[in-house]
């Protein structure tokens, strides 16, 4: 791996793990491969990037208020917080998506650093042009994170080790892996890498 290549993590948060408000089933298996693909990244002095829902307690997003979603990831709340056991660095970048009451915002490519950079921006800022990608939900967030980085011209690997899905219709996120890779993603696992 060169420069100019990050680490994407989506979501890895309490809400989307088992016991969370809105668990994927065995998400919580995403986080000792993350921690090994954060090792390599430490070692080769690149960026990891992680993304994370930071909704509002009022949003559309949720049912109450006509969207599709139990409450969930609510700022500043125990279920908004990464995984405990996920071994994100200092140097870690969070950026926050989720946070407009009028909009769903899937995509990691909606989010904002802490300084209100838009993730575009800061990623072009960085030099980055590769992106390896994995994390919650394979058929939702990260789905739409890759779509709109490969629309925006990155390169994508998609972590196929490192992704669940939620799965509302069956086979969801094989679909979405499907269209993934034929939009340009391409696919690898810890062992290709290391």
């Amino acid at each position: 791996m060169k420069a100019k290549k990050a680490l994407l993590i989506i979501d890895v948060q309490n809400d989307f793990c088992p016991g969370g408000a809105l668990a994927v089933s065995e998400g919580d298996r995403v986080v000792p491969v993350f921690n090994k693909y954060i090792e390599i990244f430490i070692k080769q002095k690149l960026p990891i990037l992680a993304d994370r829902d930071w909704h509002p307690a009022k949003t559309k997003h949720f049912k109450a208020y006509g969207g599709l979603w139990p409450p969930h990831c609510i700022q500043n709340t125990p279920g908004a917080r990464f995984h405990p056991d996920l071994k994100l660095p200092p140097e870690a970048i969070i950026v926050s998506k989720g946070m407009d009451p009028d909009k769903d915002s899937y995509s990691a490519f909606e989010a904002r650093d802490d300084k209100g950079r838009a993730f575009v921006d800061l990623l072009r800022s960085m030099g980055i042009r590769d992106l390896f990608v994995g994390g919650l939900a394979t058929d939702y967030c990260v789905k739409f994170s890759i779509l709109d980085a490969l629309k925006l011209g990155f390169g994508v690997t998609l972590l196929t080790d490192a992704i669940k899905g939620i799965d509302v219709q069956p086979g969801d996120s094989q679909k979405a892996i499907d269209e993934m890779i034929a939009r340009g993603a391409q696919k690898a696992t810890y062992s290709t890498l290391s």
